[in-house]
């Protein structure tokens, strides 16, 4: 029987989510920890690959059980409560869902989105998942102008990584845009006017591809390019035209949907 999984997990301590022969990472631990509670071999199939440090709130994988452990609604959460008891700390499994046969946590995604945490404010309590940029102050309405140019369906070899095996550099950006981030209560209103919060969605991404789309948008940001730049940077297909990638652990995956109920 197939089963869709949704999991949450800080990614500082994995070499991203894929399997690596000699680097940790969270299909690794996930395989692990099913195949030992379910006593046969698991293996897991994910939404997408999430670099080094990376993120996930949300995300989904998908894997066949044929134990006679059947989880049925009344065990699910005594089902959750013994594989979260094996998972380390840093991955937390919240839900396990049976599925169609066909069904398939990465082809059938119809989108994703991820979110980057930034802050000019330097504080000891944002803590490793939010990045401090050191600036003044970004103009956010340079930056919403120039992330308007990401949306629609688009050549993004300019933000993929250097090497990547993707067959399409092909992507369609349904939005792109930056906002405020609220902040807990003890923190002064003057501090979280400086928490900013990228989003973006798309089908699909490239690797590296938020990582390098935040790194860019703050060149306009702090007036080094005008917001058109980017529009110009997108046409030459080049990696080297557009600006650095930002640091991963600020990076979060945080919602797959799917053109069917995962339920």
């Amino acid at each position: 029987m197939r089963y869709f999984i949704k999991l949450s997990y800080d990614g500082a301590p994995f070499n991203g989510w894929q399997l690596q022969k000699n680097a940790p990472s969270i299909q690794e631990e996930l395989q692990k920890a099913f195949s030992l509670l379910l006593k046969e071999d698991i293996e897991v199939t994910g939404c997408g690959r999430t670099d080094t440090g990376v993120n996930a709130v949300g995300y989904v994988a998908h894997t066949e059980i044929t134990s006679k452990m059947a989880l049925r609604a009344k065990s699910k959460q005594q089902f959750l409560y013994k594989i979260n008891a094996i998972l380390p700390n840093s991955i937390k499994v919240s839900g396990i869902y049976k599925m169609h046969p066909e069904a398939h946590a990465r082809f059938d995604a119809s989108s994703r989105t991820y979110k980057y945490y930034l802050s000019t404010e330097p504080s000891p309590f944002l803590g490793p998942h939010t990045w401090y940029f050191k600036c003044r102050e970004l103009d956010m309405e340079a930056m919403n102008k120039a992330a308007a140019y990401f949306v629609g369906t688009k050549d993004f070899s300019s933000l993929q990584k250097t090497g990547s095996d993707t067959t399409s550099p092909i992507c369609t950006v349904t939005e792109a845009f930056w906002k405020k981030a609220p902040l807990p209560a003890p923190f002064s209103r003057e501090a979280a006017g400086k928490r900013l919060v990228f989003t973006v969605t798309a089908n699909r991404f490239l690797r590296n591809m938020v990582r390098a789309m935040v790194g860019s948008l703050l060149e306009v940001g702090t007036h080094k390019k005008d917001p058109e730049w980017i529009a110009r940077m997108l046409e030459k297909k080049d990696r080297s035209a557009a600006g650095l990638s930002v640091p991963g652990q600020a990076l979060f995956l945080c919602d797959v949907k799917y053109p069917y109920p995962v339920k």
